[in-house]
């Protein structure tokens, strides 16, 4: 393949990576042309002076497309109704994002008779599949520049790349002090790289940029309600809600509470791991909670499922009780699961009774360890007394036997 390129979209966030390689792409292929692109799919205060910045840094043209609704209409609500967690612990805030990314970036190409794309993901990462497959789904002809893997691609470090910066005076959003990078949208914030890498090293309170501390957290509840339309979050506390400001207002919520920190060492495509962290206020509530799965009836483990009052209009309701800290015990029973009904826990928990009649879940996040020993201490002794529809069961066999499927 010819190493001559006109023109070249790169996908643009300001961050260390792209900031680097506008200007690298302008040395490694002279003559070209560098348009950059930015989606806003939730980033707010991260996108003031990006337009300047690209300008300023050598790009000829940069385009901000608002893509916040599309966002949590298309791609972040039918990932929380598949319940789509990676290994059990991601919400996947960050990947979800980058094939509409790439969907725009292709859009924009084809509109300014580009010969190429660009990306910033790295050669060790994920999301170089998300974007590059994106992009031959699209346009199997366009020539796609992977920065990290091209032969031109001179670093070798982020500090290289800092270095490179200061030469060139890039302005960048990380520094030799603050070695890590953060990637944020309407979801969630993800935090990796740098002094991260090392396991060993604990996050400190300044990464956390949408969420608190348990410590810090209120010493009381903050009670939520999520009216649900079809398996989607369409309302908060009886105030209807766009897709993408009800994701903003959950966060500001339940990340108030210490709702949604997640510090996890994960498996990556090309098989190595990584250590991320996150914050993901918003899609601990508005999902179907992580926890303990069963085969047959979805999630397990930190679910209070009971049956709505007759009161309780045909909408499916979720109603979250959101406390700081704990946000997920590793088994909390089922109290009122199936309560009075005749069916067990895990219809109840599916919402799936015969009648189809709306569901109330309870999501229990507690707060503090002294609450938690507490909580763990009754549920212990109240186990033996209850009713055998009340209890953990991981076949439900005689549920089965009533269906006459056993």
């Amino acid at each position: 393949m010819s190493s001559k390129v006109k023109k070249v979209v790169v996908a643009y966030s300001g961050g260390l990576d792209t900031s680097v390689i506008i200007q690298w792409l302008l040395e490694a292929y002279p003559g070209c042309e560098v348009i950059a692109f930015a989606a806003d799919v939730g980033q707010k205060e991260e996108l003031d002076g990006l337009e300047q910045k690209a300008i300023k840094t050598g790009a000829s043209k940069c385009f901000i497309e608002d893509l916040r609704e599309e966002f949590a209409r298309d791609f972040v609500f039918p990932m929380l109704r598949a319940n789509a967690i990676y290994e059990g612990t991601y919400l996947m805030g960050t990947s979800i994002a980058r094939p509409l990314i790439a969907k725009k970036q292709i859009e924009i190409a084809h509109r300014e008779k580009a010969d190429a794309v660009c990306h910033g993901a790295t050669g060790k990462g994920n999301d170089q599949v998300r974007f590059e497959l994106t992009y031959m789904a699209l346009d199997p002809d366009i020539r796609i520049i992977a920065a990290w893997r091209d032969d031109k691609w001179k670093f070798t470090s982020r500090e290289d790349m800092i270095n490179f910066a200061a030469k060139h005076n890039i302005p960048l959003p990380v520094s030799k002090d603050k070695p890590y990078s953060s990637d944020r949208n309407a979801l969630h914030i993800s935090h990796e790289g740098g002094i991260l890498e090392d396991p060993w090293n604990e996050p400190t309170e300044d990464i956390f940029t949408i969420s608190v501390s348990p410590e810090k957290a209120p010493d009381k509840p903050t009670y939520v309600e999520i009216d649900f339309e079809k398996g989607n979050p369409v309302a908060v506390n009886g105030k209807k809600m766009s897709p993408a400001t009800l994701l903003d207002h959950l966060n500001t919520v339940a990340g108030a509470n210490g709702i949604g920190r997640v510090d996890m060492v994960e498996n990556r495509f090309v098989g190595m791991k990584s250590r991320g962290v996150y914050e993901t206020p918003a899609g601990r509530c508005s999902g179907r909670p992580p926890g303990r799965r069963d085969d047959h009836h979805g999630p397990r483990g930190d679910v209070h499922a009971r049956r709505a009052d007759p009161e309780v209009r045909p909408a499916r309701l979720q109603r979250v009780l959101v406390l700081a800290g704990d946000e997920c015990p590793a088994a909390v029973h089922r109290r009122h699961a199936g309560e009075g009904d005749g069916h067990g826990p895990a219809e109840a928990l599916q919402g799936q009774l015969h009648r189809r009649r709306a569901q109330v879940a309870e999501l229990a996040l507690q707060r503090g360890h002294r609450l938690l020993r507490e909580e763990r201490r009754l549920r212990a002794e109240g186990r033996h007394g209850l009713h055998p529809a009340q209890r953990p069961a991981p076949a439900h066999r005689s549920l089965f036997k009533k269906k006459g499927r056993a």
